[in-house]
């Protein structure tokens, strides 16, 4: 019933289109750009009805392209459609920053088949215990990670409805906040960098993809976080909704050496450690135990090196031009050679010919000296090598003890191996990320570099979990490959279909309608943000960017609205292409992996809620943009 009901849906809302095309077409007097309109609706309509997306975009703007030059050359119009055709593939292809998405999809293949999500959700289901809903907590979290690394959410959404869905329906969640977490926390890797959709959309709007990447880092943490906050808040008021984890699930075996010092020393981690590894408790191993606390003291060492970089960047000294000794540019007593108007000639020799050089001594006495650049005192290099330490870095130091010894105190050897289990899940895949995404914030590497890099860490992760098999090779390769065509065919089409509908007139058109308007940019921005949001009720959001952003993109200028921000606002709105029925790729992604008594609509309305959230994280980024601009303006302004 549930499907009939979409399948009539969709139906209606073509019927509706075409009926709205054919009403309002002028089809007595047809211009170029009415043309245009109407090959806009009939591709929406052709997409609904199932065609491929990149074929149907490639079809009529070819077809359309040749009623363009037909009517100004009908001779030529053939082989006017066919240039346009090559020249747009190939101006396609040789776009370098295509280059960075077979690569990230690639590492995201690999990320996915090196079966550490399952380690990952149990070591943060664990410490996140105590929090209210910390199923669903750690079930967002996991998805932010893993959606970071994969980017792909048919993926993630798949694996976490498989491994977190049953978990929680077993503990008592309720299903449609079971099923909205999965699907929100899915649909994170679109958002948060490397994102292949940011990517997609700085080649389609020329807008940098480094400087998009640093600007979704924080609107999408944001909407993560607003996420987790909703689901703690929930399961508070509710707890029926998220029961607490059962005492049962949080039970730890403990190794022997850990049994043995938990029993008969102290539960606390650090000083049983430090007692057995100096050979004060007989029985247990001092090689051990040494190594046990090593692992214990990891994030000790790692507050350290935070705090070794926090006063390397504050003292450090402060870089002066020192202009002294230098002349302008002129003649050697230091004055400014006239202008002339042209170039002279030089002067003549007093005598005729070549002369010989002058001796040794002679040249000594007839050079001028040149200003010797003094060597700077020994005590004035020493000043200049660190400035004075701030007295905020001794607050951070306290603050960096007391939070030390807090941990160490209520650092327990359950504690203790639940660390471990998220030393050897949790950080190896935020560390490869944070090395990918630093990389190219900070403009150590290309998109296309870090991503070969992120490519990279993907095979070191597989191999290092033993997942690095011939069989898993071919198989990410096989879907890397068949992504990217995707991909590359869906930027040929949409190439060729912007360049007949701007041949049409279509885009003329619609600036004309949308000037008519006399809008402000805040209308102007609320009116495109409400269209990208309606278009991802039907469509996906490779459809939105490759058809209607080059139709959006031209009119900002004139709005004075930077396509940076546009962008970021896009990526934050498109999360709906994925959450919003009927067509929630999400949903149905979940549902093929849930129990028979799971229906579609609890699962679409489990996503409500988060789409309420998306909407608020869209007008808490729009009226305080530095969220999404403070990064890339301390970065590369």
């Amino acid at each position: 019933m549930t499907i009939r009901r979409e399948l009539w849906f969709g139906l209606s809302l073509m019927a509706a289109i075409l009926l709205v095309t054919a009403i309002f077409m002028p089809w007595s007097n047809l211009t170029n750009g009415h043309l245009g309109l109407l090959m806009l609706s009939l591709v929406v309509v052709a997409i609904m009805a199932g065609f491929p997306t990149a074929f149907t975009l490639m079809g009529m703007g070819v077809f359309f392209a040749w009623l363009a030059y037909r009517s100004g050359s009908p001779d030529i119009a053939v082989r006017q459609t066919l240039d346009l055709m090559v020249q747009r593939a190939y101006a396609v292809m040789t776009n370098d920053v295509l280059i960075s998405i077979p690569l990230f999809v690639f590492m995201g293949y690999l990320v996915e088949r090196a079966n550490l999500i399952a380690k990952l959700f149990r070591s943060l289901e664990l410490s996140l215990a105590r929090v209210p809903g910390a199923l669903a907590v750690a079930t967002l979290v996991t998805c932010a990670i893993f959606a970071t690394a994969t980017g792909i959410v048919g993926a993630v959404v798949t694996l976490m409805g498989l491994l977190a869905f049953p978990a929680m329906l077993r503990s008592g969640y309720d299903v449609r906040l079971s099923a909205g977490a999965i699907t929100a926390g899915g649909c994170l890797g679109i958002l948060i960098p490397p994102s292949v959709m940011l990517i997609v959309y700085g080649a389609t709007a020329g807008v940098s993809v480094v400087q998009l990447y640093a600007g979704a880092f924080f609107p999408g943490l944001m909407l993560a976080g607003l996420y987790i906050v909703y689901v703690i808040i929930l399961a508070k008021l509710k707890p029926h909704l998220a029961p607490p984890l059962p005492m049962e699930e949080r039970h730890i075996d403990l190794p022997p050496t850990a049994q043995a010092l938990n029993d008969r020393v102290s539960h606390r981690a650090l000083p049983a450690l430090a007692r057995a590894a100096a050979g004060r408790v007989g029985g247990v191993a001092r090689g051990t135990a040494f190594k046990e606390m090593v692992l214990a003291l990891l994030p000790l060492l790692a507050l350290l090196a935070m705090l070794a970089g926090t006063w390397h960047l504050a003292t450090r000294p402060e870089v002066v031009d020192d202009v002294q000794g230098l002349v302008a540019m002129g003649d050697a007593g230091g004055n400014a050679v006239e202008d002339s108007g042209g170039l002279a000639e030089p002067p003549a020799a007093e005598g005729d010919g070549v002369k010989e050089p002058p001796a040794e001594t002679d040249r000594a006495a007839a050079t001028p000296a040149a200003p010797a650049l003094a060597e700077p005192p020994a005590e004035q290099a020493a000043e200049a090598e660190r400035l004075p330490t701030p007295g905020w870095f001794y607050g951070l130091v306290a603050a960096v003890v007391v939070v030390a010894a807090a941990f160490y105190y209520v650092l327990s050897f359950v504690r203790l191996e639940i660390f471990k289990m998220l030393l050897s899940s949790f950080f190896p895949l935020a560390i490869m990320i944070l090395a990918v995404l630093g990389s190219i914030v900070f403009g150590l590497a290309t998109p296309t570099e870090a991503a070969a890099v992120g490519a990279l860490g993907g095979f070191i992760l597989a191999a290092a979990y033993r997942q690095l098999t011939f069989g898993v090779v071919k198989e990410s390769v096989f879907l890397t490959a068949k992504t990217s065509a995707m991909v590359c065919w869906l930027f040929v089409g949409s190439s060729i279909f912007s360049a007949a509908f701007a041949l049409l007139g279509g885009q003329e058109l619609v600036e004309k309608w949308v000037l008519s308007m006399d809008l402000t940019p805040v209308q102007f921005m609320l009116l495109s943000q409400a269209i990208i949001f309606i278009l991802g009720w039907p469509l996906e959001w490779t459809e939105i960017i490759v058809i209607f952003m080059p139709i959006f993109i031209p009119l900002l200028a004139h709005f004075n609205i930077d396509p940076l921000f546009f962008g970021l606002l896009v990526a934050l709105n498109l999360q709906t292409a994925f959450l919003s029925p009927p067509v929630a790729m999400a949903a149905f992604y979940l549902k093929g992996v849930s129990p028979p008594h799971v229906t579609l609509n609890q699962i679409f309305a489990g996503m409500l809620p988060f789409m309420g959230i998306q909407v608020v994280a869209l007008a808490l980024l729009y009226i305080f943009p530095e969220i999404g601009l403070w990064l890339p303006q301390v970065l590369y302004k």
